[in-house]
């Protein structure tokens, strides 16, 4: 057969919502495909057809770079199966995969958010059946107690999840699981029995970028160039702390100016309309997506980043950033981000988000910080790998 005739073996890529970080993971993926010369393909709801990625995608019109629209499928004889997100989750999984590989000879299948169905991997199977696939875990937080990150005690839960990872992570066809948690991967050699996935670990990547010089940074943003800044920056729910931030800023005397960047909800909406003339000075409020442009300057013009999430365990880009941009962090003690702020000292430690709690880290954040670190060379070594170009690399390595 001539070699112009053969069909090319694409990469199938599915990811049904794009909000938040998942559609740069899906956008991060497609590029590292690209880079090796892997054509690709990314599948999502319709829903999503407005979104930018998809119309960038669609626009570019690349024979390697192509997008599908799959919706789920609803059942009228699974009900009670329904009702559990795993099931369906992996129904949508599968039929993505179903659909897609009659069309296209799919030669693996990377999966950026695994966490949607993985639990249920034991009782059904890969949803995408002899093929090899890779996945991301975001969301495995039931050994964190075993490995001294602070998370809920929830010792007959743990046990439980643990339980069903070992056996997932010998469901047939996984090649390869990666974890944005670097004490996953440790966990699971001690723990994993013989026959099972690799796990390893891949950096939550940023994209590559450095520090603009602050006074111009802030020009370009309006801002006030004798004034400090405490940025608060991302998809703005009430998870990232924003009601208790508010509330102990309104108590302090000589505090910071709030710059809240990024996409809110409506709750947060409401709450910022009803509670902004009580702070001492005026929020900056850019409630729209944030290009990358605006997004360098954010981080090069403020003084200091808040990480006070609540209920959040896994990791932060918003963390890579500010320690890309040498910004202390006010941050959680829970989870990772307090696991890696504490072990690299970025910034104050928040023991609860108590209004007193929240005022003294700030004081301090603003006055003593950053610092000298005694033992940068660790410090440097654990978050340099969080890059673009480190996260593609270890991609493509287990693509390979």
């Amino acid at each position: 057969m001539p070699t112009h005739l053969i069909e090319p073996e694409f990469v199938l890529i599915v990811e049904p919502n794009l909000t938040g970080h998942r559609w740069r993971y899906a956008e991060w993926i497609m590029q590292a495909c690209a880079d090796a010369g892997y054509p690709c393909i990314l599948v999502t709801e319709s829903a999503n057809e407005d979104h930018r990625l998809p119309r960038r995608i669609t626009a570019a019109d690349r024979p390697d770079q192509q997008i599908a629209f799959v919706d789920a499928e609803e059942s009228r004889t699974h009900r009670l199966r329904e009702r559990s997100q795993y099931w369906r989750f992996h129904h949508y999984f599968e039929r993505a995969y179903r659909l897609l590989s009659r069309a296209q000879s799919i030669r693996l299948v990377v999966v950026p958010y695994a966490d949607y169905f993985f639990n249920g991997l034991p009782f059904l199977g890969s949803p995408f059946g002899k093929t090899p696939w890779i996945g991301i875990t975001m969301r495995s937080t039931f050994h964190h107690h075993k490995v001294g990150i602070k998370a809920p005690d929830r010792p007959v839960v743990n046990a439980i999840k643990a339980g069903l990872f070992r056996r997932a992570i010998r469901t047939p066809g996984l090649r390869t699981l990666l974890s944005i948690d670097p004490t996953l991967p440790e966990w699971a050699t001690l723990n994993a029995s013989k026959g099972s996935a690799k796990v390893a670990y891949v950096a939550d990547p940023f994209p590559d970028e450095r520090a603009e010089d602050p006074a111009l940074a802030r020009e370009r943003l309006g801002l006030d160039p004798e004034q400090r800044y405490l940025l608060v920056y991302g998809a703005i729910t009430e998870r990232k702390g924003i009601y208790e931030l508010v509330h102990a800023m309104t108590r302090l005397e000589h505090g910071p100016t709030l710059i809240v960047a990024g996409e809110q909800d409506a709750s947060i909406r409401h709450f910022m309309r009803n509670h902004v003339r009580s702070l001492k000075h005026a929020p900056v409020v850019l409630d729209s997506f944030i290009s990358n442009d605006m997004e360098r300057d954010l981080f090069s013009a403020c003084d200091a980043v808040w990480l006070g999430y609540k209920g959040h365990y896994g990791m932060s880009g918003v963390l890579v950033q500010a320690y890309r941009f040498g910004k202390p962090v006010i941050a959680t003690e829970d989870g990772l981000i307090g696991w890696f702020s504490r072990r690299c000292e970025l910034g104050p430690i928040l023991s609860d988000l108590s209004s007193a709690s929240i005022g003294k880290a700030i004081t301090e954040a603003m006055t003593s910080w950053p610092h000298a670190h005694p033992a940068a060379g660790s410090r440097d070594n654990l978050l340099s790998q969080n890059t673009l170009g480190e996260f593609k690399h270890t991609l493509l390595q287990q693509m390979a």
